[in-house]
């Protein structure tokens, strides 16, 4: 069994795996059940008022497993996805209630760019729950050595596809009348908001 396929089958069982994204190493599970989140968090030691990104294989699938992201949501999603961003949407209808920590009503997204094993692996799963691979105030790991050794501990695959960027996603609000800049990360706040803009 490949270290994808490990990490597949880990995940789909509801276990955990270091996975590579298109920023930074991460944490992943299976986002469709509360267990395997709550898992996720304790192996991290991340409070549960804290959200964690839905991560999907591409926008299309992301509208499936969110629909309510209509109208100016989806054009939002088309405009600056894949790539490095992390998308903070609407959620009314409350879908994956386990990944909004103290907020029910809205819901993070990412579509990463990705290549390689960890296109395959994404493709492969549809969508997945993913946080950076890091215990809380840590630097987020651009390669696999430097996930933390309790985090290495309590996962069932690792897939090491060698160094990242090493600058986790550009978080991005678009609960309120104006997008708002929550985390500067791989895109400048400047660049965002331009990019953003012209399609607001």
């Amino acid at each position: 069994m490949s270290d994808v396929e490990a990490a597949v089958d880990a995940i789909r069982k509801g276990g955990l795996a270091i996975v590579p994204t298109d920023t930074v190493y991460g944490l992943a599970a299976n986002a469709y059940s509360e267990g395997p989140v709550r898992r996720l968090y304790r192996a991290k030691g991340r409070e549960e008022i804290q959200p964690t990104a839905l991560v999907a294989s591409d926008v299309d699938m992301l509208l499936e497993c969110v629909p309510e992201l209509r109208g100016r949501a989806a054009l939002i999603a088309r405009a600056v996805l894949p790539g490095p961003f992390t998308l903070v949407m609407p959620n009314p209808a409350r879908r994956f209630r386990w990944l909004a920590g103290a907020r029910p009503d809205t819901i993070g997204v990412r579509v990463p760019l990705l290549e390689g094993k960890a296109h395959d692996l994404l493709s492969r799963l549809g969508a997945m729950v993913a946080t950076s691979a890091n215990l809380p105030g840590g630097s987020d790991p651009a390669t696999v050595d430097e996930v933390p050794d309790e985090i290495r501990a309590a996962v069932d695959a690792i897939v090491d596809v060698g160094p990242l960027p090493g600058t986790p996603s550009t978080v991005i609000d678009f609960t309120g009348a104006e997008p708002v800049v929550l985390r500067e990360g791989a895109v400048s706040t400047a660049e965002a908001l331009r990019l953003v803009g012209s399609v607001l």
